[in-house]
């Protein structure tokens, strides 16, 4: 149990970048220069493991699910339990932020509930095997699992919420005439399948791996040099604005999860709550402005407002209860 314990916590691999560090560049540990360097390497090296093993098993689960294919299951579900299957299929179906317009006409072109719509689009950038992975490397299997339990549950109350005010009319008119039609769904043996997911490791990685060094680096920075007691003082779990502050921060940017991910982690080691961060993390993916641009073309503003105000509310939620909580997932 130890050996396998040993294996899953990366504690070889810590022990490893010590020895480097110390023994092979010369930096002691217990200098801030040490401990920036040791973080920079262990976090690269753990990140990219867990991210190609979980971005291959989710992708090849991904490949039984094209957005024709998850089209047509949502059209067999109404009321609560179409929320919550949307926000299901949203954790295995993590389309970018340029396929929301396209899914969006092709769900309200099959006569998707708008609120079972937008639990999809919800949990879509916010769970996903890259942030599923990293989170995993960074927090522990504790945090990850919460974190998409949370995710869901944020889809789900925000769609059926959404799907409760009746806004319709909130929705472009060229949508409801447009017909798609149905594409043929292409059946995968399980080669292609493995290909697929082969492939998806590589096109992610290379996407995405200078997001993680910048963010993996300014982590490292944080974890060396940044003054603990003011960051815990000013977004610690004790202050009660910080998550507020987190998220209405967030919500104008575009920002990677991928990497701020490590940017958190450095910072909850400094004290930042751990909802804090999180909550932050959650806004920048689910309400980024290249995704609020993209659906203007395809919804109002007022349709727009009320999606951004009640994931906002939601996700701010979600970061006081993880503060709360903290002390049972660390």
């Amino acid at each position: 149990m130890d050996f396998i314990n040993n294996i899953l916590q990366f504690t070889w691999l810590n022990n490893l970048v010590r020895l480097l560090v110390e023994n092979v560049f010369g930096i002691s540990m217990e200098t801030r220069l040490g401990g920036s360097v040791h973080f920079f390497i262990y976090d690269t090296i753990k990140i990219v493991i867990l991210l190609g093993i979980m971005i291959f098993i989710i992708s090849y689960i991904r490949s039984y699910f094209s957005p024709e294919k998850t089209k047509k299951i949502l059209e067999r579900f109404g009321g609560i339990s179409g929320n919550i299957m949307a926000s299901l299929l949203g954790i295995v179906t993590p389309f970018c932020s340029c396929s929301s317009v396209p899914l969006f006409i092709g769900f309200v072109e099959a006569g998707i509930p708008i609120g079972v719509t937008f639990s999809f689009l919800i949990t879509s950038p916010i769970v996903n095997e890259a942030a599923f992975a990293i989170l995993l490397a960074s927090f522990g299997w504790k945090i990850a699992v919460v974190y998409v339990i949370t995710g869901v549950v944020v889809g789900v109350v925000g769609g059926i919420l959404i799907g409760s005010l009746h806004l319709e009319d909130q929705v472009e008119e060229y949508v409801y005439q447009i017909k798609m039609g149905d594409s043929e769904i292409e059946e995968l043996d399980r080669k292609q399948r493995i290909d697929f997911a082969i492939q998806n490791v590589k096109d992610i990685i290379k996407r995405v791996w200078i997001y993680l060094i910048i963010g993996i680096g300014i982590g490292a920075v944080i974890h060396g040099w940044a003054p603990a007691e003011i960051l815990s003082k000013y977004a610690g779990p004790d202050n009660p604005l910080a998550v507020i502050v987190a998220v209405v921060v967030a919500i104008p940017l575009y920002s990677n999860a991928l990497g701020t991910i490590p940017i958190a982690e450095a910072l909850i080691m400094k004290g930042v709550g751990i909802g804090t961060a999180l909550a932050f993390m959650m806004a920048t993916t689910a309400l980024s402005l290249p995704e609020m641009i993209l659906l203007r073309k395809v919804i109002k503003p007022k349709l727009i407002a009320v999606f951004v105000a009640i994931t906002g509310v939601s996700i701010i939620l979600v970061g006081y209860m993880f503060n709360a909580i903290a002390h049972l997932l660390i």
